[in-house]
């Protein structure tokens, strides 16, 4: 249990790391192009992800995600002390994550977003954004378990393109993006409503998407 609640915080610091260091660097080469850097940013972060879920995988499952966890909550699949402590140690590596994120390029370590998310689109769109996640992990499981580190990755760097909240779909990422005042940020008075809609999500795929990728 130590071993994959470890893997859990690393993994998460780690995906963290990714999202806000390669928005720091985006904005700063972009020229202010944000379709660059967004571009630049999704590329990264789906990087990072395949890397992590192809490492990690076998020692946690590779959740580094509240919502992720969750589901499989819902479906069994994970016991509730358990999914406490993957929680507690996917909220604590998002932060650290972001923390050293900004260390790297000698920011402030200490920060508060003033990028503005929120509104019924983008709430709808966390909500898509996580259940195509949970399509992506449940459906590579049942039908293609050797390729799920590069369903997710695809996946995620395809959603930040096709959805209008630009697919934060984890509560410990909205939780540690709401600490950083660059590029990936959020609005920390709007983060609960992404973190609600992504719950959403993971309750509505963890009732249905079973069904769907059933044998019988």
């Amino acid at each position: 249990m130590q071993q994959k609640i470890w893997a859990e915080f690393i993994g998460t610091a780690m995906l963290l790391i990714s999202v806000v260091g390669s928005g720091i660097m985006a904005e700063a080469l972009s020229g202010g192009n944000t379709g660059v850097a967004l571009l630049a940013n999704a590329i990264a972060t789906g990087c990072m992800l395949y890397v992590l879920i192809t490492t990690l995988g076998p020692v946690s499952g590779a959740h580094f995600n509240p919502a992720v966890t969750l589901a499989f909550t819902l479906r069994g699949e994970c016991k509730p002390q358990q999914a406490v402590l993957f929680v507690c140690a996917q909220v604590a590596g998002g932060i650290l994550g972001v923390w050293a994120a900004h260390g790297m390029f000698d920011l402030p370590i200490l920060q508060l977003s003033t990028t503005e998310r929120s509104g019924s689109a983008q709430w709808f769109a966390e909500v898509l954004a996580t259940l195509g996640l949970l399509f992506a992990i449940f459906g590579g499981i049942a039908k293609a378990p050797g390729q799920v580190a590069a369903l997710v990755a695809i996946y995620i760097t395809g959603a930040y393109w096709f959805t209008a909240s630009t697919s934060f779909a984890n509560p410990a990422v909205t939780i540690a993006r709401s600490l950083t005042d660059t590029f990936a940020g959020i609005l920390p008075t709007h983060a609960p409503g992404f973190i609600a809609m992504q719950l959403i999500g993971a309750v509505i795929g963890a009732y249905t998407l079973p069904r769907l990728f059933a044998n019988d």
